[in-house]
């Protein structure tokens, strides 16, 4: 059975001020005691993709969007932080605070590539270091179940037939908030819908549900079940035929439709061998929907439809919201440019297998005849090839950027796809999709180091 809700829009998160790592704060109180608050560039960004990734979907920046403008330390907050000795100066400074800088970033559904900032901030120290945990954290998350349902959507556009991919995973979430964001992230990456009416109320995503097994055995007999399903849903009624014989509760379940003079939206099948079964079962139940929600991947959704399983839609759920095979992103929040005697200076750490690009970027997009052909990272005045891929989004602490609806993120995902190279689209094994330094960058990022090896390294 299929339910929407369209009336509802997003939610804000409950203020985030405290969602931050203590040494954040720490840090924060030494710049005012000092006297040292400099404006500073942090760029957001993942050094390697996870395995067998040939790109990442970002998404998570709308979350972003609303902590920067709602952030504020109210009373509760405050007396929680008195317990750590913080100075009177400081607590005065957080009851006052708010976010005067900059942002620009990738809007969400934007495909993306290592090294690529898929945000800058430029602020005051004081305000950009506060953010580090909640901006890798929203958008960290969110982009890598976004990255996984894009995998799914792409297998289902490559191998099937416009099959429906609805989230099943918020009971294996790894906490309430997990399961909102990875329903939401997971629409901007493909899906249809979710299972979660949270997730359908708070973000405006189509919302699906069928029976679980309780129900038919809470019954007498599989058919009772049905019939009292039936009786109450009709037409719109996708029962679970697996509960004891698959192909038995099948034919079950056609009987009962035809017994009540009603059509069925179809049968969910969760468990057995996928592949025969749907092939039996689609048989007996003709034109109703075959729905499959049995420990659903990107990588058992391609072996079911290139081994002739028949399915109208697909119901991921453990391996979407917890993107089991590559759990983590490891994205970083790194200082690129501090200013001193008044302008910017690029910055960079050097530490081995850890060094960073100095400075703004720019991230320019080249296609050739209607496919992405390479990316160019330079610096953000630097007169490059391509498109420029970020957007303002923050200027001098005012929303200049409109962000899209969940539709429009998840149609610029579908865009995307379709320049994207296959062979870089590929599940396993994708080839690196070329990103290109440019002359700039790499002339900054020379002269950066050799100024600081001159200073650190061989002063030694």
């Amino acid at each position: 059975m299929g339910m929407t809700r369209k009336t509802f829009g997003t939610v804000t998160d409950k203020n985030l001020a405290l969602f931050t790592d203590l040494y954040e704060l720490t840090m924060m109180q030494g710049y005012i005691e000092t006297g040292h608050n400099p404006t500073a560039t942090f760029s957001l960004f993942y050094r390697d993709l996870p395995p067998n990734r040939g790109y990442v979907v970002t998404a998570g920046l709308e979350q972003v969007v609303q902590c920067l403008e709602t952030v504020s330390f109210g009373d509760e907050a405050l007396a929680f932080l008195t317990e750590f000795d913080f100075s009177e100066e400081f607590l005065s400074y957080l009851e006052q605070f708010e976010f005067s800088g900059d942002v620009r970033a990738l809007p969400e559904g934007t495909v993306s590539f290592p090294n690529e900032p898929l945000l800058e901030v430029t602020a005051p120290i004081l305000e950009a270091q506060l953010f580090e945990t909640v901006l890798i954290n929203q958008i960290g998350f969110q982009s890598l179940i976004a990255t996984k349902a894009a995998r799914m959507r792409d297998t289902v556009n490559e191998h099937g037939d416009d099959q429906s991919l609805v989230d099943f995973g918020s009971r294996r979430a790894h906490g309430t908030d997990a399961g909102m964001k990875a329903a939401r992230a997971a629409y901007i990456g493909g899906f249809t819908g979710t299972s979660n009416v949270a997730a359908g109320h708070e973000f405006d995503i189509p919302v699906f549900g069928t029976m679980a097994h309780s129900w038919v055995q809470s019954f007498p007999t599989e058919r009772e079940a049905f019939e009292a399903f039936v009786d109450v849903y009709g037409e719109e009624s996708v029962l679970l035929v697996d509960t004891y014989d698959t192909i038995n509760g099948a034919q079950t379940a056609m009987d009962v439709a035809e017994a009540r003079g009603t059509d069925i939206s179809g049968v969910r099948l969760d468990s057995g061998d996928l592949v025969e079964l749907s092939r039996e079962v689609a048989e007996i139940v003709g034109e109703a929907g075959i729905f499959i929600s049995s420990g659903i991947d990107e990588y058992e959704i391609q072996d079911f439809l290139t081994n002739g399983g028949i399915a109208t839609g697909f119901g991921p759920g453990t391996a979407l919201v917890t993107s089991d095979d590559a759990p983590s992103l490891d994205a970083v929040y790194k200082l690129v440019a501090v200013e001193r005697d008044g302008e910017l200076q690029p910055s960079m750490k050097l530490s081995t297998g850890k060094v960073t690009y100095p400075g703004q970027k720019s991230v320019r997009r080249v296609e050739d005849d209607g496919q992405f052909e390479r990316d160019v990272l330079a610096l953000h005045d630097e007169d490059a090839p391509g498109d420029e891929q970020l957007v303002d989004v923050i200027i001098d602490g005012s929303l200049v950027y409109a962000p899209p609806s969940l539709d429009e993120s998840r149609d610029r995902t579908c865009r995307q796809f379709q320049k994207l190279p296959q062979e870089t689209r590929r599940l396993q094994n994708p080839v690196e999709y070329p990103v290109h330094v440019s002359d700039g960058l790499q002339s900054q990022t020379a002269s950066v180091r050799d100024e600081l090896s001159a200073r650190y390294l061989d002063a030694r």
